[in-house]
C-alpha cells in the first residue's frame, strides 16, 4: 500500500531541503524527491570540486540558524564591508556598522551548507527521501531553473538571456581579505571577490560575469594568464592572486514563471524565478520563498486544504512583488554597466560618486541588501 504524504517537494537543493525542514516543524508529512536514495554519498572520483559560494543575508541566516543547519566558521564568513568600483574612479563603500549589524552578509561555502542540511534531514522523522514524485495534497517544485515539472502544470517560462556567462573559481590571495567583499564594474564585465575562511582568511570566491566570447577565452587561458587578466581588473586590492580550484561557468539570464501556484501545486526558488548574480540575492530570494510558503501553510484556516489555490495565492502575492523588483534592479544595473561608450561611463561614475555622498541612500540600500 502506497504511503500518504501531505506535501511532496520535487528538488533537493538548498531551497527544497530547507522548505522540507520548515514544513516538518509544522508536523506535516513530507516526501522529498532526492537525486539519490542517500544524498550524502561520496563525490564520484574525478568530479570537479564545487566552487560556488552563496552570499546570504540576515534573514536567510536567521532562518537557517532556527533550523540548526547554519555552518560553523570558517565555512560562513561575515562580510564586514563592501567596496564597489566603477570604470573610471567611481567608488562606493558599505559597512556593517553603518546599519548597526555585525555583518552585511555571510559568504557560505556550498558543500558545507548542503552537508548540514543533509544531516538535519536524517534526524527528521516527518521527512522521507523518495526517488520519484509521491502522491500528496500539495506538490512544491524546487527543481531549479531547468525544472522538468513546470510543463506538467502548464506554466509558461520566460527567459531573457544575457550575452554573458559567469565564471566561478576559488583564489588564494596575497593579502588577508579582512572580511571585505569587493566588486568591479569594468568595460562591461562584473567581477566580484567574496571573502572565505573567516575574517583573517587568504581565500576568496571569484564570480566574474563577462561577454560570451570573453568568458570562453578566459576559461581556456592557462592559470597564470587567467590570473594576469584578473589582476588587470582588480589591481592589488587583495595582493597577488592564484587559482586554487578549477574554473566553472554557466550562462546568465533573467527568467520567470507566469504562474507560481495552481490547485495542488506551487513553485519556489529558481523554479519560479532567476536574477542576474551581480546582487548576490538569488538564494536569498529562494529561501524567502520557502519561509513565506511555510508560513502561509502554517497559518491556513483549519478548513482549508493544503492544495487550496486561494490559499497558495497568498504566497504568490506576498513574494512576486519583491522578486519582480529585485529582477528589475539587477536587470537595470546590468544594462547600465554593459554600455561601454565614454558617455555612459561618465554617467555611471557621476552617479556612483553622488550615491557615495548620500548617507541616507547608502543606508537604505545597505539595509535592503542585508535583508533588514
Amino acid at each position: 500500500m502506497s504511503k500518504t504524504f501531505d506535501v511532496c517537494i520535487r528538488g533537493d537543493g538548498v531551497v527544497g531541503r530547507a522548505l522540507a525542514l520548515l514544513l516538518a516543524r509544522e508536523r506535516l508529512r513530507v516526501a522529498l524527491v532526492s537525486r539519490a536514495p542517500d544524498p550524502a554519498g561520496d563525490r564520484p572520483a574525478g568530479e570537479v570540486r564545487d566552487v560556488r559560494a552563496y552570499a546570504l543575508n540576515s534573514a536567510s541566516r536567521q532562518m537557517l540558524q532556527a533550523l540548526r543547519v547554519w555552518p560553523d566558521a570558517p565555512s560562513a564568513t561575515p562580510v564586514l564591508a563592501m567596496q564597489v568600483w566603477g570604470d573610471d574612479g567611481g567608488r562606493v563603500d558599505f559597512t556593517a556598522g553603518s546599519v548597526g549589524q555585525e555583518a552585511l552578509a555571510w559568504i557560505v561555502d556550498v558543500p558545507a551548507l548542503e552537508q548540514h542540511l543533509i544531516q538535519a534531514l536524517r534526524y527528521q522523522p516527518q521527512i522521507e527521501l523518495v526517488t520519484a514524485p509521491a502522491k500528496a495534497a500539495l506538490t512544491i517544485v524546487c527543481e531549479g531553473k531547468k525544472s522538468a515539472s513546470r510543463d506538467e502544470f502548464g506554466v509558461q517560462w520566460t527567459v531573457k538571456a544575457y550575452p554573458q556567462k559567469a565564471i566561478a573559481a576559488r583564489l588564494a590571495t596575497g593579502l588577508p581579505h579582512q572580511g571585505i567583499a569587493r566588486q568591479w564594474f569594468a568595460g562591461g564585465d562584473i567581477l566580484a571577490l567574496l571573502p572565505l575562511d573567516g575574517p583573517d582568511g587568504n581565500s576568496v570566491a571569484l564570480v566574474w560575469s563577462a561577454s560570451l566570447e570573453r568568458a570562453d577565452a578566459l576559461e581556456q587561458m592557462p592559470s597564470e594568464k587567467f590570473c594576469t587578466a584578473l589582476q588587470a581588473v582588480c589591481g592589488q586590492e587583495a595582493g597577488g592572486l592564484r587559482l586554487a580550484s578549477e574554473r566553472a561557468s554557466w550562462p546568465l539570464a533573467l527568467s520567470s514563471a507566469d504562474r507560481w501556484v495552481g490547485a495542488g501545486w506551487a513553485l519556489a526558488g529558481d523554479a519560479a524565478h532567476t536574477v542576474h548574480p551581480l546582487s548576490g540575492q538569488g538564494l536569498n530570494l529562494g529561501l524567502a520563498d520557502a519561509a513565506c510558503l511555510a508560513g502561509v501553510l502554517a497559518q491556513r484556516e483549519y478548513w482549508r486544504a493544503l492544495g487550496d489555490e486561494k490559499l497558495l495565492r497568498r504566497y504568490e502575492r506576498a513574494r512576486k512583488a519583491d522578486v519582480t523588483a529585485m529582477g528589475a534592479v539587477t536587470d537595470g544595473l546590468h544594462g547600465l554597466f554593459a554600455q561601454t561608450e565614454d558617455s555612459w561611463q561618465a554617467l555611471r561614475n557621476w552617479g556612483m560618486k553622488g550615491f557615495a555622498r548620500s548617507p541616507l541612500l547608502k543606508r537604505w540600500v545597505t539595509r535592503q541588501a542585508a535583508g533588514l
